[in-house]
C-alpha cells in the first residue's frame, strides 16, 4: 500500500479501520518533485512565492488528496501564497509544461528526466534530497512544512501469524538491499530502503499526525 490506505483511509469510510492492517516493513518512498519550465521566473520555492505574489500560477498535479499535493498546498500557504488554480492531470511529464496546461507541476522524476535538462527542479517532496538532482533542496526545508512523504509499504491482514509476518519481512529486506533495488534507485532517484514492522508502525502513527497538520496549515 501507499501512504494513503493506512493514514488516511480510517479518516474517509470506506471500511478501513487503523488495524486493519498490519506493516510487514515500509521500502520505498516516490521520488515526487515541483518542477517548471526552463523559461520560468523563479527556480527555486522562494522566488516562486515573490513569483506568485503578483502572477497567476496554475499547478498541475496528480489528484487533490494526494500526499504531495496536500504537501504542495501546504507549503504555498505557508510561503504566503496560492496557485491561482489546480488541476488533476493523469499524466504529467515534459509536454505538460511545454504546452503550457500548467505553469508547476508536481510529477515523479521519472516523468519529466527526459527534459530535465530544459526545466526547473523547484524542489523535491521527502524527507530528504534526491541525489541526482545536485542543489535541489527539500520542500519542507523550503518551506518550514513538516516532511511528510509518498512511501510504499507492505502490508498483511490484521491477525496474519507473526511467522508469516517474520518470513515476508526476511524476504523483503534481502530484496531492499540487493544490486536490482539499489540500481533503480541510483537510475529513478526513488529512495529504497528498508523499514521494519515497529519503526514502520511508528512512523504510521507519526505521518497521521503530520498528515493533520498539513491539512490545518491548507484549511486555515
Amino acid at each position: 500500500f501507499v501512504i494513503g490506505v493506512p493514514v488516511v483511509g480510517p479518516k474517509i469510510d470506506i471500511g478501513i479501520e487503523k488495524d486493519s492492517f498490519t506493516p510487514v516493513g515500509i521500502f520505498l518512498t516516490y521520488p515526487f518533485v515541483l518542477a517548471a519550465s526552463g523559461d520560468a521566473a523563479y527556480g527555486n520555492m522562494a522566488e516562486l512565492a515573490a513569483h506568485a505574489k503578483d502572477n497567476d500560477v496554475v499547478l498541475g498535479h496528480f489528484g487533490a488528496g494526494l500526499t504531495p499535493t496536500k504537501a504542495s498546498f501546504a507549503a504555498a500557504k505557508k510561503m504566503g501564497f496560492e496557485f491561482a488554480d489546480d488541476s488533476a492531470f493523469d499524466l504529467l511529464d515534459c509536454n505538460t509544461l511545454s504546452s503550457g496546461d500548467a505553469d508547476v507541476i508536481n510529477t515523479t522524476l521519472a516523468l519529466v528526466e527526459p527534459c530535465l535538462k530544459d526545466i526547473k527542479i523547484l524542489a523535491n517532496i521527502g524527507a530528504e534530497p534526491i541525489a541526482k538532482l545536485e542543489g535541489v533542496k527539500t520542500l519542507a526545508a523550503q518551506s518550514g512544512i513538516n516532511d511528510l512523504e509518498l512511501w510504499n509499504g507492505l502490508f498483511v491482514k490484521k491477525g496474519t501469524p507473526q511467522e508469516v509476518i517474520d518470513k515476508l519481512a526476511a524476504i523483503a529486506k534481502a530484496t531492499m538491499e540487493g544490486e536490482e533495488a539499489q540500481k533503480l534507485m541510483r537510475e529513478s532517484g526513488a529512495r529504497v530502503y528498508w523499514q521494519g514492522q515497529a519503526d514502520s508502525q511508528a512512523r504510521i502513527e507519526a505521518d497521521r499526525a503530520k498528515d493533520a497538520e498539513l491539512g490545518e496549515i491548507i484549511n486555515n
